[in-house]
């Protein structure tokens, strides 16, 4: 409830960024994590005062140390990229663990993120997919994109054309071009299923509308091997699933 309450007197303040970082500088001084995690984004934004990134860190951190799962995940992003602070992937791996066992389904993301490049850890896939695979199962489009791309390659998880085609699926429905790329030709190819070249015209036409380069060039391709009757059921479905946002597709 108290969070509810402060969180609403400070939105109450953001059409007037000045009287905002006045109320959020004396909340944070009194040690309200909230407040020290909105001054924080608002000198990393520049919002009602001078941008600058060392005092952004200075209170994400004292909202962080806090607990504050917002704060953390700033703090990591902070130090991936040597924004205030030198670079130091350690430390965001350790603020963006935090967040992440937080349930925080961004920094589960960069976390898996950070794995699966080996970025100040060791290179390890099979955390990687853990992490992506939290992030997912909260909605996290481009987790469900990557959740999908590990299990149709075998990268930390058994190689499983039906959990790619679900997860390229759910990340498609929210807008993901190359998820629709992937999702489109894994039904052109057959993988895991009998090729439907009308639904994989659909999702590779809603990836080209996105203006991805590498759907553009196979939707050409593939209506070269579509009789006039698949293209123009094709393109009905297409105009469907783009009209349903995603959703009436099949």
């Amino acid at each position: 409830m108290k969070y509810l309450l402060l969180l609403s007197l400070l939105l109450s303040f953001s059409a007037y960024p000045d009287e905002l970082f006045d109320v959020a500088l004396e909340l944070a001084q009194k040690g309200n994590a909230i407040a020290q995690y909105n001054l924080g984004v608002m000198y990393a934004n520049g919002e009602g005062v001078p941008e600058n990134d060392t005092e952004a860190v200075k209170w994400y951190r004292k909202a962080a140390e806090q607990g504050d799962a917002m704060a953390q995940l700033s703090l990591g992003y902070m130090y991936q990229y040597g924004k205030g602070v030198p670079e130091n992937y350690a430390e965001a791996v350790k603020w963006y663990r935090k967040a992440a066992e937080q349930g925080h389904a961004m920094a589960q993301y960069n976390l898996a993120q950070i794995y699966l490049r080996g970025e100040g850890v060791p290179q390890n896939y099979t955390e990687a997919f853990k992490w992506y695979r939290k992030a997912a199962d909260q909605g996290y489009a481009d987790a469900q994109y990557n959740l999908g791309f590990m299990y149709d390659v075998g990268n930390g998880v058994s190689k499983n054309y039906a959990e790619a085609l679900n997860w390229y699926r759910k990340a498609a429905g929210q807008g993901v071009a190359k998820a629709q790329l992937k999702l489109g030709l894994m039904y052109v190819l057959g993988k895991g299923m009998l090729e439907n070249n009308i639904r994989g015209y659909v999702w590779l036409s809603m990836a080209k509308t996105q203006g991805n380069a590498k759907a553009i060039k196979v939707v050409d391709m593939l209506k070269t091997m579509m009789t006039p009757k698949q293209i123009a059921d094709g393109q009905a479905l297409a105009a469907k699933c783009y009209e349903s946002n995603y959703k009436d597709c099949d």
